[in-house]
């Protein structure tokens, strides 16, 4: 594969290298936000989502579409490998495909799990919010919690053990507790020691809820900014990841066939092994130095 045959090879192969970086990149993006938002909320039998932030519904095919091509996302590593073993003449290229298809679905796995928990932080940080509202109002802190909780879901799964308990004279500090222990419910924990001062002690409940309100909103917020801050490292670290994408193409130019050396020699598949490895190893501790430093 030389001359302008192997440019066009690797640069197909780059350009279906790129198609999946982008793919995999998407569900972080604003656009992709948006859609997810407007696709959850799907009504039950009906044909169209509520309006979103725009005031436009979405058709109930857009949210089954979506989910689905999300679902399967880590399969277009194999799917790359495939083309990639075509265009070179080797199986190494499916091989690497299908091994990475376990670590793209875990990346993903991990990044949804970030989002779930940040989504439940913000549905805590709203009801304590609506309740401290709802206690100044006048109503008892049994009928504020319940009407907190139905118009926020800051309960979570917990949600029917606490308002049982709120109802019918139950420990709800202690149900509380329990429901902080889910990922992202940690502030419950406060609201759970608002509620006990405030039983116990007469304390005033609303203005306790307002300041850990004030404080979750606050960690929220420096958590963010963290992660604004880190963006650009996180960046750095997948676009260097990516400079060997850009020396296939300019092997490929200069007609030195760069799948035919990596795939079909020795000194080209010891080169690969190494090269892989340490390419994983740099993007691993790269950004696990960005997921610490998020963290702390």
């Amino acid at each position: 594969m030389t001359g302008a045959g192997g440019a066009l090879s690797v640069g197909a192969v780059v350009g279906l290298a790129m198609v999946c970086a982008g793919a995999a990149g998407w569900p972080g993006s604003a656009r992709d936000r948006r859609l997810v938002r407007r696709a959850r909320g799907l009504l039950g039998g009906g044909k169209t989502a509520p309006a979103g932030p725009g005031g436009r519904a979405v058709p109930w095919w857009v949210g089954q579409v979506w989910r689905r091509s999300r679902a399967g996302r880590e399969w277009w590593c194999l799917v790359a490998g495939f083309v990639v073993a075509v265009l070179g003449a080797s199986v190494v290229p499916l091989l690497i495909g299908a091994a990475g298809v376990p670590v793209v679905r875990r990346a993903m796995g991990s990044g949804a799990r970030r989002r779930a928990r940040e989504r439940r932080a913000d549905e805590v940080i709203a009801l304590c919010g609506v309740l401290a509202g709802e206690v100044r109002a006048g109503r008892q802190p049994a009928q504020a919690l319940f009407t907190a909780a139905r118009d926020t879901g800051g309960l979570g799964d917990a949600h029917a053990c606490v308002l049982a308990a709120g109802r019918f004279g139950g420990d709800v500090p202690t149900a509380l507790g329990a429901a902080s222990r889910e990922s992202g419910a940690e502030g419950l924990s406060g609201l759970a020691a608002c509620w006990r001062v405030a039983v116990d002690r007469g304390a005033g409940l609303a203005s306790g809820l307002e300041r850990l309100e004030g404080s979750l909103r606050a960690e929220r917020d420096q958590r963010a900014e963290t992660r604004a801050q880190l963006a650009g490292a996180r960046s750095t670290a997948v676009m260097l990841a990516g400079l060997p994408v850009l020396g296939l193409l300019l092997g490929g130019a200069l007609g030195a066939a760069p799948l035919r050396v990596l795939l079909h020699t020795g000194a080209g598949l010891g080169c690969l092994a190494v090269g892989g490895a340490l390419e994983g190893a740099g993007l691993w501790w790269a950004l696990r130095i960005v997921r610490g430093a998020e963290e702390a």
